[in-house]
């Protein structure tokens, strides 16, 4: 069997035995005859409604199938309902026949349109995240689409739909090992690469992802407006206030359905490739996060969540854009619906296979739980108290700013990342890559000049985390500025590839005069590294 030899990297993938049909192999390839259909089919539902709908009426109501007013109009009724059914499933087949793609040269190429042609490519070295997506008519018929997504923090660069489940996986391993730096063998460049093993990570069980949604910042304002209603309601006699409650009461049921349904059967696993997820309950998403394309991550606490010690991890990754409404984006931004503390230092872990730091439980524990004390917090020095994991907070001077907060909002950096913590009920923990960081900016308003405090804000690509250090003192501020930018600096000179089966390679530190400590052993990229 011809074999990808890895090029230096460490990994070695066989093409597999009885590769499927239409795998890349240089040349320009179709998608599945039947995915016009799948993508189109509501239109089609949409044209057959309009036709039949007086006389499925009709037949209800025991009455003729055809009105006799419009029974000499039936023939040209039919025949135009007929003709825009034809036109609409020629369309479909010429928007199927023009539409190919290629897989060669480091680009993924998609070619379409009859009348108005477009051309999308996207560098494979330049890849993001590759999903695969089953939409519940696509699951039937062992259908998958795939999105390609490219530093563009906006709509998925190139979109495959559809094609066969076992197509959809193939091609995804052999653009994952283009794009990771995997070098195909020279006696077979377009040799396809089998689907890289895969070690399960975590899972989230159903109960406690019902219980979660429970728990979440929605039903708390829910129940408040409640109680509010029923007060004034008995102080005003006016039971109209009851009625405010069914908008909200809708608006509720179908958020809790959405987030059921894209948080359902959620699983994460760690692979060569990157880290995969899969969920979906009707429509199943299984996407694949390269080790080192996330730019920004943040693990936050909802108040009532504490009562079981659950967590949830959001990310920005290039490609996906922000979150915001999108329901669709929100879940492929989740990279824990909700999680025990175990599992989110599980989960930082495979984010970042070197924190920087000799004792990461500790520091990442006091940025997730961790509260200053009042006698030791940052003070105009700037000097961090030993107990509170490094972590430099709010100068004492500016408690009346925050008063629940001051001892919470702070900042610590290892060697790989920078950790930003805010928050007394609403606990965050913000981790930002240095290589990642892009630029930064010191803000001061009025109040925070009469306090001499200021905010320092990361800019990231677009997505849920926004990275901002809250209310530090204004010489720790303007020293972390001109720290951060030298450790950025440094980050992006050591990486020298786009190629991110490099990327996550810790760099080799030079000896240092002193006795050195112990080498850590490198984290495999064959199942996820653990802090600790």
């Amino acid at each position: 069997m011809p074999a990808v030899k890895p090029g230096g990297t460490g990994i070695a993938a066989e093409a597999g035995a009885g590769a499927e049909a239409g795998t890349p192999g240089g040349g320009w390839l179709r998608v599945h005859p039947a995915s016009p259909f799948v993508r189109g089919w509501f239109a089609l539902a949409a044209i057959a409604f309009f036709v039949g709908r007086d006389t499925f009426e009709r037949m209800l109501r025991g009455g003729p199938l055809i009105d006799q007013d419009i029974a000499g109009r039936a023939p040209w009724l039919l025949l135009g309902g007929g003709a825009v059914l034809l036109l609409a499933v020629l369309g479909y087949i010429l928007g199927w026949y023009f539409t190919r793609y290629q897989v060669a040269e480091g680009y993924v190429r998609v070619n379409s349109g009859f009348l108005f042609k477009q051309q999308r490519q996207a560098r494979l070295d330049r890849v993001q995240a590759i999903d695969i997506v089953q939409p519940l008519l696509a699951r039937i018929f062992g259908l998958a689409e795939l999105k390609f997504e490219v530093a563009d923090a906006g709509a998925s660069a190139v979109r495959l739909a559809y094609l066969r489940i076992g197509e959809a996986r193939a091609l995804r391993a052999t653009i994952l090992a283009r794009a990771s730096g995997v070098a195909a063998d020279p006696d077979h460049p377009e040799a396809v690469v089998a689907e890289a093993p895969e070690h399960a990570v975590l899972s989230v069980p159903p109960p406690r992802l019902m219980g979660s949604l429970l728990l979440s910042e929605q039903s708390f304002f829910v129940v408040l407006g409640g109680a509010v209603s029923v007060v004034l309601s008995a102080v005003t006699e006016n039971r109209s206030f009851y009625f405010y409650l069914i908008p909200a009461a809708l608006g509720l049921v179908a958020a809790y359905w959405s987030s059921f349904n894209k948080g359902y059967n959620f699983t994460a696993a760690i692979s060569p490739d990157g880290i995969r997820l899969r969920y979906g309950l009707l429509d199943t998403q299984a996407q694949t996060l390269p080790p080192g394309r996330i730019q920004a991550l943040r693990v936050s606490q909802p108040p009532l969540w504490r009562i079981f010690g659950w967590y949830r991890i959001q990310v920005n990754v290039a490609g996906y854009g922000a979150a915001g409404n999108n329901g669709e984006n929100s879940a492929r931004t989740t990279l824990l619906p909700v999680g025990t503390f175990a599992e989110v230092l599980t989960m930082l872990s495979l984010v970042l296979p070197d924190p920087g730091t000799t004792d990461p439980v500790r520091v990442f524990t006091a940025g997730v739980n961790g509260l200053a004390p009042a006698s030791g917090s940052a003070s105009a020095s700037g000097a961090a108290p030993a107990n509170d994991g490094g972590f430099v907070t709010t100068p004492r001077r500016a408690r009346l700013l925050a008063p629940l907060g001051w001892r919470r909002n702070g900042y610590s950096a290892t060697d790989t990342a920078l950790l930003i913590r805010s928050g007394r009920w609403w606990r965050h923990l913000v981790l930002v890559p240095h290589q990642r960081t892009q630029s930064m900016a010191l803000e001061q308003g009025p109040l925070a000049r009469r306090f001499g405090v200021v905010d320092l804000v990361l800019h990231t690509t677009a997505g849920p985390v926004a990275p901002r250090l809250i209310q530090a003192g204004l010489e720790e501020g303007r020293a972390l500025l001109e720290a951060q930018s030298a450790r950025a600096r440094a980050a992006r000179r050591r990486q020298t590839s786009e190629h991110w089966l490099e990327q996550v390679r810790p760099p080799v530190a030079a000896p240092a005069p002193a006795v050195e400590a112990e080498p850590r052993e490198e984290p495999s990229n064959k199942e996820g590294p653990h802090h600790g």
